[in-house]
């Protein structure tokens, strides 16, 4: 006998067609066979050891994080509610140039602390892998839910160039290629770059092609957080967009928004870009979190001349007065790249989370508001903060514009993704809320999307994105990542004020088949493996 028939749901099954009503049975982590309407059909129902009476539920393929920095947090905590509590059953990690493989000892200890803001410092972590594979090893030993990787670009330049603001040489260049193919070969299914983070930010556009190639070459796709999302957004999609036509390498558009004053009502004018380049021919897709605040670490808006050399460098340079001086005059009066052009402004910039625990009181607060306080400048709190944290703010940034965020989330290539950091004391909500967020506000609440159109966002897009043939669907033969949800409850828990908030209105969620949530409680499954990338036909 199988192993769970869900009897009377209303699947949604994300391809974007309507409900229907079914039973539905998994067996040996997959769905073996789909009876619709059984009730009213009055024929012989499916019999399994286990029956779960789905009456008024939604039952959806698990929902896809297409944008997540779960890197280490799914290796630090087996519980990981964040995301499984959301009906998240595969996040795409490895994003913004930035993780922890391929690396050498050095490397590993630079980007640890480049990026302690995003996945804490790594104190309680094994790190006993070097190559992306050994990653996806250590991943295989069981987490919460499954995920799939990213090359980061960054990453792979500070191995084989370093954190020097110069050109690659031929043979760097050639090293770069070398452990992208070999990261391809190991499963990863792309690459990423953070385009307006150190050292990703350094390597020119021939450069990026190169890469682009070989990620072609393996049926992989380029994810760049590109180089600017506020004075010079639109230049640098097109500066994305002609990049990888030309590389042949499919394209997809990290947390893909216009932000900053100077970009209000402008996302028409991207989705215009992007309706041409796929009239053209371009394979793109992208990925947005249903929020108006960015989330950074507060040192990616120094310049990228002060973050050169590394993060020991940076403090160096915020330490001495008169070259702190300069960083202070391109973020507040020319506009830094790392602020994307545009001039800081401070009280858009809350302090969401630090390292050390003696400097709480700034948490909740933005830059503004602490410097206040203290009866100092705006600069000197920011600075003051970075050197005493050492780099590991985290910041909210209130830039965004909730006309841009619909407009882009109807996008028919648009999917789903929380660009979710989940250290700090008030991370932002996104990492709690983003899907239950879509479902609730979005399709219910404003009917931006119908239900049928979210769940295809969020499910079958990303999984054909991912050249993942046996997921993102309801069907038979698939594989039973699933959850139910009422679609008259479901929303998000998570606030500004109560970031750590889990979930309403999602009972279940299934992994290979096995419940980790389970009437709204975490089991203590750990079903989630590596999902490696699919060789090309």
């Amino acid at each position: 006998m199988e192993e769970l028939v869900i009897r009377d749901a209303d699947v949604v099954d994300g391809s974007g067609a309507d409900a229907y009503r079914a039973d539905v049975v998994v067996d040996g982590g997959r769905i073996t066979s789909i009876v619709k309407e059984a009730a009213a059909a009055g024929c012989q129902r499916p019999k399994a050891r286990r029956e779960l009476d789905a009456e008024g539920l939604v039952l959806s393929p698990g929902f896809v994080d297409m944008h997540a920095h779960s890197d280490l947090a799914l290796l630090r905590d087996p519980d990981h509610s964040a995301k499984a509590a959301q009906g998240v059953t595969l996040e795409v990690i490895g994003q913004d140039g930035l993780s922890y493989a391929p690396v050498d000892d050095r490397t590993l200890g630079e980007v640890r602390r480049a990026i302690a803001g995003w996945n804490g410092p790594g104190d309680d972590i094994d790190f006993d892998w070097r190559t992306v594979g050994e990653y996806l090893d250590r991943l295989d030993r069981g987490i919460a839910v499954n995920a799939a990787y990213l090359i980061p670009q960054g990453t792979v330049r500070a191995l084989a160039v370093g954190w020097e603001d110069r050109e690659a040489t031929p043979d760097e260049l050639d090293r770069m290629r070398r452990l992208v193919a070999e990261g391809l070969e190991q499963g990863a299914v792309g690459m990423s770059s953070g385009l307006t983070y150190t050292p990703g930010m350094y390597a020119q556009d021939a450069e990026l092609t190169e890469l682009c190639r070989v990620v072609a070459s393996y049926g992989g796709y380029y994810c760049p957080h590109h180089r600017s999302y506020g004075a010079g957004a639109l230049q640098a999609y097109e500066e994305m967009v002609a990049l990888t036509r030309e590389a042949g390498c499919s394209l997809h558009l990290a947390h893909a928004t216009m932000n900053f004053g100077v970009n209000k009502g402008r996302a028409p004018e991207l989705l215009s870009l992007l309706d041409e380049a796929l009239a053209a021919g371009s394979d793109i897709s992208l990925d947005t979190y249903p929020y108006t605040p960015g989330c950074t670490t507060l040192a990616a808006v120094l310049p990228s001349w002060a973050s050169e050399g590394g993060p020991e460098e940076t403090l160096r340079r915020l330490a001495d007065e008169e070259t702190a001086e300069r960083i202070r005059h391109h973020l507040e009066v020319t506009g830094s790249d790392g602020c994307h052009g545009v001039p800081v402004e401070w009280d858009t910039i809350e302090i969401s989370g630090v390292g050390d625990p003696a400097l709480a009181d700034f948490v909740g607060r933005t830059i503004r508001e602490s410097a206040d306080r203290r009866r100092e400048a705006p600069w000197t709190t920011a600075r003051g903060l970075l050197l005493a944290d050492r780099l590991a703010p985290t910041i909210l940034q209130h830039v965004g514009h909730e006309e841009n965020v619909r407009a882009i989330m109807r996008h028919r290539v648009h999917t789903g993704g929380s660009d979710g950091i989940l250290q700090g004391a008030k991370p932002h909500p996104r990492a709690y809320g983003t899907f239950p967020h879509y479902l609730g506000h979005y399709v219910r609440e404003l009917g931006v999307l119908s239900l049928e159109e979210c769940v295809a966002h969020l499910t079958s897009r990303p999984a054909a994105r991912l050249r993942l043939p046996d997921r993102g669907l309801v069907r038979e033969g698939y594989r039973a990542d699933l959850v139910l949800f009422d679609p008259a409850t479901v929303a998000a828990g998570s606030t500004f004020a109560e970031p750590r908030t889990l979930p309403t209105g999602i009972p279940h969620v299934l992994v290979d088949g096995r419940f980790v949530i389970e009437d709204g409680r975490r089991t203590d499954v750990l079903a989630g493996r590596a999902v490696r990338r699919t060789p090309p036909a």
